[in-house]
């Protein structure tokens, strides 16, 4: 199996960037596609970006509007997400995901393995 731990969370500004990371370990990094969701108080976790094994594919949320970017080091068994131009409705839980599934990874069912989560507070 493979354990994931997202870092990078903390307090912005609207319109502030700021970028995730989360490190994996455990069985080689490219059997694995990778997720990011989140989670706001009170509400359902979302799917926010996946990428394919080899980061070729990417996939976005459509409601991210493109201010979100997905990326993954094999290298470095690491994949980011890049958010851009924060607004306050994207306050949340970040979590890192990784699944061994080539198809649906906007579908949370689809990963076994997840991180504690970091929290983004981005205020008006």
């Amino acid at each position: 199996q493979v354990q994931v731990v997202e870092s990078g969370g903390g307090l912005v500004q609207a319109g502030d960037s700021l970028r995730l990371s989360c490190a994996a370990s455990g069985r080689t990094f490219n059997w694995y596609a990778m997720g990011w969701f989140r989670q706001a108080p009170g509400k359902e976790r979302d799917f926010v970006a996946a990428i394919s094994r080899t980061g070729y594919s990417k996939y976005h949320a459509d409601s991210l509007e493109g201010r979100f970017t997905v990326s993954r080091d094999n290298a470095k068994n690491t994949v980011y997400l890049q958010m851009n131009s924060l607004k306050p409705e994207d306050t949340a839980v970040y979590y890192c995901a990784a699944t061994p599934a080539l198809i649906d990874l906007s579908k949370d069912y689809q990963y076994p393995y997840w991180g504690q989560g970091t929290q983004v507070t981005v205020s008006s």
